[in-house]
């Protein structure tokens, strides 16, 4: 599968190279805006570079991998989706829905692939409800917390992309940033639509435009109740922070802290260990699965649709919390 990068200034770019390379893939070409900043990456890693957009295209990858700047990503993605290539776009993709939007209209004439990197559904937990459903054990969902707080938005600025700070480029802070992930995961459990009960933002501890901490409750149409919290307020500027995903259902209890996942059943009695899967392995599964999909004709794993609905509920949670 041969792969281009797109955006490789950006901070998931390492990331998803590992990723490519470790799922059989090859990175055939690179390109950036900046050209130092494709330059350097392709030395750092002994790739061959692109001079252009059109010259990315002209190569007819199996798959372009986009990343980069939100104002300037949607213009990059409507050219691939219209060239008829593959595309897994990065977010953020877009500082607003409806800047996303014209990506996913784009999407749906062209009837083309666009998956989108949230990763953790690939995590210990989601695998382990899937076989405890097989085995028709996993009985009634109750609620689900999502919960991943890392460091402080300086870290931002000393990856290069101070812009992320910026609420009328990135669209918002920790929520719109980090707690799509949490949302992602709500949703893909969800039955039916899922509402905002409540939405809670602050900006304690950093001076920034944009929020350092997020709290958000959801719940979907069957009553299940989800929260989501969201922070830049963990204190370290190492990477990673504090993750936890809880998930309650009639017969099981799981967790997923990242370095540790765990499952424990009522019906047996047990508590098992699950293996763990760490950030960098679950970008290698979502890359894998996206390889397996292309190969087999199947629509992407988490779609730009999932994408889309995770920033609506987002907009609708910031109204809630601002009201």
């Amino acid at each position: 599968m041969r792969v281009a990068l797109l955006g490789v200034s950006h901070w998931h770019a390492p990331m998803h190279l590992d990723a490519v390379i470790s799922s059989g893939g090859e990175a055939a070409l690179v390109w950036d805006p900046d050209a130092t900043a494709t330059r350097r990456f392709a030395a750092e890693h002994g790739l061959a570079t692109a001079q252009s957009l059109d010259q990315v295209i002209e190569a007819r990858p199996d798959l372009i991998l986009l990343m980069g700047h939100p104002l300037a990503v949607p213009d990059v993605a409507i050219q691939v989706i219209a060239a008829g290539v593959s595309l897994v776009l990065e977010k953020p993709a877009a500082n607003a829905t409806g800047g996303l939007m014209r990506v996913v209209e784009a999407s749906r004439r062209y009837g083309s692939f666009v998956g989108v990197p949230l990763p953790n559904r690939f995590g210990p937990v989601f695998r382990a409800m899937a076989e405890l459903e097989a085995e028709g054990r996993l009985g009634k969902l109750a609620y689900g917390h999502f919960r991943i707080v890392n460091g402080p938005p300086q870290r931002y600025r000393d990856d290069g992309v101070g812009w992320m700070l910026d609420p009328a480029i990135g669209g918002g802070g920790a929520l719109r940033n980090l707690g799509i992930h949490g949302i992602d995961a709500a949703l893909s459990l969800a039955q039916g639509a899922l509402r905002v009960v409540s939405a809670l933002i602050g900006n304690r501890i950093h001076d920034e435009p944009v929020e350092d901490h997020a709290h958000v409750t959801l719940c979907d149409e069957a009553g299940t109740l989800f929260t989501v919290e969201a922070g830049y307020t963990y204190a370290s500027m190492a990477p990673g922070g504090d993750f936890e995903w809880r998930i309650a259902t009639g017969n099981a209890y799981l967790s997923d802290r990242g370095e540790t996942a765990q499952c424990t059943t009522l019906d047996d009695g047990s508590t098992r260990m699950l293996a763990p899967e760490h950030p960098g392995m679950r970008y290698r599964l979502f890359m894998a699965d996206t390889f397996n999909r292309l190969r087999s004709g199947k629509p992407p794993g988490v779609s730009i649709e999932d994408y889309l609905a995770a920033m609506q509920i987002i907009d609708a949670a910031y109204e809630k919390a601002n009201s």
